[in-house]
């Protein structure tokens, strides 16, 4: 079981430094499917992954290629402080069914965007 979180975990990274995603998108997806967590204890789980590691090697890689916008940064991440603070007191006032429904509205029309827009 534990190699499984290892390889979720790499892939999700392998992800966020492609595209800039990996928690809900990899990580939530892989914890609820692959190893049948509980879906608000995957994303629980997830968010606590991210907390310092999320991003370092990656932003100084872009960064030292010249893709970083560090003031854009900063103020990404004061809103993602507050925001994944108000959605993890909705999420958890929510049934967990509701909270994957939600989810899964979410990334289907992401995808449609994307597909559109492509």
């Amino acid at each position: 079981m534990y190699p499984l979180y290892l390889a979720i975990g790499v892939a999700a990274g392998v992800l966020s430094g492609l595209f800039g995603v990996g928690g809900g998108v990899v990580m939530v997806i892989g914890l609820a499917s692959l190893l049948k967590v509980p879906f608000l204890t995957a994303v629980g789980t997830s968010l606590g992954a991210m907390l310092l590691p999320v991003g370092a090697l990656g932003a100084w890689e872009y960064w030292r290629r010249g893709h970083l916008d560090i003031h854009g940064a900063a103020l990404l991440a004061v809103g993602l402080f507050v925001g994944v603070w108000l959605g993890a007191r909705v999420a958890t006032g929510l049934a967990p069914s509701t909270v994957q429904r939600l989810f899964a509205v979410f990334l289907v029309a992401t995808a449609i965007r994307l597909w559109v827009k492509a």
